[in-house]
């Protein structure tokens, strides 16, 4: 894990990880962008997001557009129709129940039109600064399975399983530290095996063929005191927790 911690350090974030920075954690942002990114890649997620967060940023504003126009907005984000509906529903929820809060706790999130547990986990580490949930997506699902870290089936017995397989002090990490190599190097065809700074732990089950060895290029990135006081925070925390 502090390998991998130290090999991600610049390479790009996920997009939800980015747009929680950019918004200062904003509880509503993180859970709205993440019910749109199931399913979806990351330049769709951080296009799709931006648009709509052009349009309405808060629940009570995003709550007043139609199914229809949040569709227009979103689109082409996987599944549009039936987010836009959800999407909806939560945020009259959030202004009816909540009072435009996003509720604290996996219960209430649960409750949300849309939320699963993936997205009620990335709330609570990313604006609540949990530390005691792991987010498992689909890339943590199956890279923890490749690894031999566990063996599961779907993504909720992965995440029970973590909790056993892995040290509390990794826990809110496990998504940024696997997802962001996932994307670069530990792809779902053709891995980068050779690039993969863990290689000699991870026990490649259901690895057939590697693909080329070509090292991940890092992405041009400014110093974390050069990106305002809560950019780079879950980088900084990554780090920390590796040392």
């Amino acid at each position: 894990m502090r390998a991998l911690a130290r090999a991600i350090d610049n390479l790009d974030l996920p997009a939800v990880e980015k747009i929680a920075e950019e918004s200062q954690e904003d509880p509503f942002e993180v859970l709205i962008s993440t019910m749109l990114s199931a399913q979806t890649r990351d330049p769709v997620t951080a296009a799709a997001s931006a648009r709509l967060f052009r349009v309405a940023r808060t629940p009570q504003t995003l709550a007043k557009l139609t199914a229809r126009q949040i569709q227009r907005l979103i689109y082409p984000v996987s599944f549009y129709r039936h987010k836009a509906k959800h999407v909806r529903e939560t945020c009259r929820i959030l202004v009816d129940r909540y009072g435009g809060r996003v509720p604290g706790t996996m219960e209430e999130l649960l409750a949300l039109p849309g939320v699963g547990r993936k997205t009620a986990n990335l709330v609570l580490i990313l604006s609540f600064k949990s530390l005691k949930n792991i987010c498992v997506d689909t890339h943590v699902h199956r890279i923890s399975n490749r690894l031999g870290w566990v063996t599961t089936r779907t993504p909720d017995e992965t995440e029970q399983a973590l909790y056993k397989a892995t040290h509390p002090r990794w826990w809110p990490y496990i998504n940024l530290y696997l997802v962001t190599w996932g994307q670069n190097v530990c792809r779902p065809v053709y891995p980068r095996c050779g690039d993969c700074v863990i290689y000699d732990e991870c026990a490649r089950v259901g690895v057939t063929r590697e693909g080329a060895t070509t090292a991940p290029s890092p992405r041009p990135s400014a110093p974390d005191s050069a990106r305002g006081t809560r950019a780079g925070t879950r980088r900084r925390s990554a780090r920390r927790a590796a040392v």
